[in-house]
């Protein structure tokens, strides 16, 4: 039995979609590798797909995290696509900044004739995927796949190499072919930046030629628009969502709620949305205190089976803390350090000039530690300093990715 609720048949032209975006198939967590979480939401996305009986399912770009994927992720987006396709659906897919259009375009005519149609051509923004759907109305999707100002401006004969010139072009092809094609529903599938939005840590600047931000009025003239790039699910405005990423890539995004969004649209009215909870396979958290408080904190124990980021907050950077937090954390990702700190000196050689190299190394360890030299330390310091060299070297050890800081995390 289906875990989704069925639905009549339609007896009002309304048109019902589902919207998802950014899957960076590939992507790995601070190392940890995600095809597995990623494949469950796949599966999720087709169950939706099949149990709503969507006119639609479209993906609004960045379907990879980088231009030449693992065989992995691409055996991984073959096996959607297909099982997509065996439902009778209408796909339709555009690239993003993190995709290579040249490769995700592989094969489009063939996918095309099963009804997955991969757009990344800025040339064909003004060319709609037509669908009929189940209640006899008729869609035209426009795919505007991430245009690269400096690549696209002549090409979309843009006012110049800037975001909201390149995609004003491109919209005012849209609106030219719709306007010549009587009563349709239009969508727009766009990857972009839209003013009034909030990015978060995981998503790749999109600023290079230009101001990133393109207004909400550049997408004027459409009934709906389904956008991707930005991870956290929102509506800019009252035609344009975001669906945000089915999984968290950042611990920025500890604190969205992933899913996938249904779309109803009917001519001329505004669209209503319906966010799809997606399966979280893992959370991702972030915690923050001294490290003897986490370690010993009962109302912790939800996050034992997260990934986590932990910032400690211990006036002095305690032993093995990684170590010791995974004893009780095993998931932990990323350790920050928020040790206080002393004031800052403008240069290296101000800091410096004029004291003594006992001074020095004093200071130092004040800085780093938070805490000064005590009369001992002192004492071997200056010791270490009169012999003038190092007697000997310990081989270094070699540190766990999961434990190297940030250089900001330690200042």
């Amino acid at each position: 039995m289906s875990a989704f609720p069925s639905h009549p048949l339609r007896t009002v032209a309304i048109v019902r979609f589902l919207h998802t975006s950014d899957w960076h198939l590939g992507r790995s967590l601070h190392g940890e590798p995600l095809l597995d979480a990623q494949a469950a939401v796949l599966d999720h996305l087709v169950d939706v797909a099949a149990a709503e009986a969507v006119d639609a399912v479209v993906v609004a770009g960045d379907v990879y995290d980088r231009a030449i994927p693992p065989v992995e992720a691409v055996e991984l987006l073959d096996d959607v696509l297909g099982r997509l396709a065996s439902l009778g659906v209408p796909v339709v897919l555009i690239g993003g900044n993190h995709d290579s259009a040249v490769r995700l375009r592989f094969g489009q005519d063939l996918l095309a004739a099963a009804g997955v149609h991969v757009r990344t051509d800025p040339a064909g923004c003004g060319q709609p995927v037509l669908v009929t759907t189940a209640a006899g109305e008729q869609l035209a999707i426009y795919p505007l796949p991430y245009l690269e100002p400096s690549l696209t401006a002549g090409l979309l004969e843009a006012d110049g190499p800037r975001h909201v010139a390149v995609l004003d072009a491109a919209m005012g092809r849209v609106r030219a072919d719709l306007a010549g094609r009587g009563e349709v529903t239009s969508l727009v599938v766009a990857h972009a930046f839209v003013a009034g939005a909030a990015p978060c840590d995981s998503e790749r600047d999109v600023a290079v030629g230009g101001t990133a931000a393109v207004p909400t009025s550049t997408f004027d003239g459409v009934d709906a628009v389904a956008l991707g790039h930005l991870h956290g699910p929102q509506q800019p405005g009252p035609r344009l969502g975001y669906s945000g990423s089915p999984l968290a890539y950042s611990f920025s995004e500890a604190d969205h709620t992933k899913s996938i969004s249904l779309v109803e649209v009917t001519r001329g009215a505004v669209p209503t949305v319906e966010r799809l909870p997606t399966p979280v396979p893992r959370r991702v958290a972030r915690l923050r205190g001294t490290l003897d408080e986490l370690l010993a904190d009962p109302r912790l124990a939800e996050h034992e089976t997260a990934w986590l980021e932990i910032t400690l907050t211990d006036d002095e950077r305690p032993h093995a803390p990684m170590d010791r937090l995974r004893q009780r954390f095993p998931g932990v990702l990323r350790l920050v350090l928020d040790v206080p700190a002393g004031p800052a000196a403008a240069t290296y050689r101000v800091a410096v000039e004029g004291r003594s190299d006992l001074d020095v190394c004093t200071a130092f360890v004040d800085h780093v530690r938070g805490r000064a030299a005590d009369d001992d330390e002192v004492a071997l310091l200056d010791a270490a300093l009169a012999a003038g060299h190092v007697e000997e070297v310990a081989p270094l050890r070699r540190v766990p990715a999961a434990e190297v800081l940030e250089a900001d995390e330690v200042a």
